[in-house]
């Protein structure tokens, strides 16, 4: 089985936690955290998501805090 593991936020910064983890059969969005901090981290909370959401099986979330859950809503 290939696994694929894809680092969309929490990579260079503390916030923003969000990791797609991919696997022949499905597609595991890990987290999905809002930036933080300064504001040209906060701005990337208005990008769009660099992946499709619709193809996504499950949303697994560590643990609640606004890093890790707050861009679900969106």
């Amino acid at each position: 089985m290939v696994l694929s593991l894809a680092f969309h936020g929490g990579a260079g910064t503390v916030t923003g936690s969000r990791f797609l983890l991919s696997t022949g059969k499905a597609r595991i969005l890990i987290d999905c955290g809002l930036f933080q901090g300064l504001k040209e981290l906060r701005l990337l909370n208005w990008r769009p998501p660099a992946f499709d959401v619709r193809a996504l099986d499950a949303v697994l979330v560590t643990h609640a805090h606004i890093d890790h859950t707050g861009y679900l809503p969106r």
